[in-house]
């Protein structure tokens, strides 16, 4: 009975076409946008803000960027942990190498080059599709981890490529505690998904979709293929790098090109699809999925007093929680967000039958 709209009239076009048109789900979002500010650093211990929370952000900002490119235009791509590795390692290079440089402008300049590679590796896309596209973005990941392994230019000639960050601070403010770090992710997070909720609602989101769901037929009604693809990946790309840039900075401090693997990327894939392709909402559910899943396998058997082995775990983790992979999809191949549809739907009807 509270998750109606009776009664909630639009007299205009701006009220009809709001993100959240339901006063239900805008008091909802407000809610808990407030909770993860307020509340959660106090009721948060340290291990969770550093296992937990700080991750779910930082990749559920990386899936944001890749399901714009996957579920919104329709261009598969395997290459995203090489797209975050850019991010970071150029927000690196500009923090490191211009005095004063400005924590947040780092990190953006980080996802501008990300962008300037995610057009040049989606060039492509304007040729082929399916598989093939899937193979030429794989190569993007395989040859930026040998650029930043072997071109030692990138991480100011060290050997090994790993590079490490200190004294972060936004306008004197420091950001060293797991909860400055919490919430400094948090604020990013909720500006690009505000972000991108809007760009998928616009003339380019639709014509993200019409390439999507038919690219000839797009192409004859007057979309631009160069222009709807090329956005696509110059908005993901933009995404991931910012994304990449928090990981290392915020969540790693030091890293190595090995933090921004092949796994990486088949990991962010999973959370799109497992969360819901072409949706926003959908990329937080596969990031939770995805970050806490394997942390409640790990202590299941320690709830229970069952002695196991810690490699044995870490194997039987893998396999459970791959077989979860397989079945979710095939029990409802349209994710989590279709879940969250179906029970928003249903609530709007109950107690009546449908």
């Amino acid at each position: 009975m509270l998750y109606r709209e009776n009664g909630q009239f639009k007299t205009s076009y701006a009220s009809d076409q709001q993100i959240f048109p339901i006063t239900q789900d805008r008091l909802g979002v407000l809610a808990l946008i407030a909770f993860a500010a307020i509340a959660v650093p106090f009721m948060a211990s340290e291990y969770t803000f550093r296992a937990v929370l700080i991750p779910f952000l930082i990749l559920s900002l990386a899936a944001l960027g890749l399901n714009i490119l996957v579920g919104y235009c329709g261009q598969i791509s395997l290459g995203t942990g090489g797209f975050m590795a850019v991010g970071a390692y150029a927000a690196y290079n500009f923090f490191a190498r211009i005095d004063g440089m400005p924590l947040i402008p780092a990190l953006l300049l980080g996802g501008a080059c990300s962008t300037v590679l995610g057009v040049l590796f989606g060039i492509p896309s304007l040729r082929i599709k399916g598989l093939y596209l899937a193979v030429a973005t794989l190569a993007a990941q395989f040859f930026i981890d040998w650029s930043f392994l072997r071109i030692k230019w990138f991480t100011l000639d060290s050997s090994s490529g790993s590079v490490s960050v200190s004294g972060l601070q936004v306008l004197g403010m420091p950001i060293e505690t797991p909860v400055q770090k919490y919430l400094f992710c948090l604020a990013f997070l909720c500006v690009f998904g505000l972000m991108a909720k809007n760009l998928v609602r616009s003339n380019i989101g639709r014509e993200w979709m019409a390439m999507r769901d038919m690219d000839v037929a797009a192409a004859v009604i007057g979309i631009r293929p160069v222009y709807a693809k090329l956005t696509a990946f110059a908005v993901s790309s933009f995404i991931v790098g910012v994304a990449g840039g928090l990981w290392g900075f915020v969540h790693l401090g030091s890293w190595e090109p090995a933090a921004f693997s092949i796994d990486r990327s088949f990991q962010l894939l999973f959370m799109v699809i497992i969360g819901g392709l072409g949706s926003i909402m959908g990329s937080f559910f596969g990031a939770a999925f995805i970050v806490l899943l394997p942390i409640f396998l790990d202590n299941v058997p320690q709830l229970f007093g069952i002695p196991i082995d810690t490699a044995l775990a870490a194997h039987l983790t893998s396999m459970i929680f791959g077989a979860l992979i397989v079945f979710f999809l095939i029990v409802e191949p349209h994710g989590l967000a279709r879940l969250w549809s179906i029970g928003k739907e249903k609530l709007r009807l109950w107690p009546f039958p449908h």
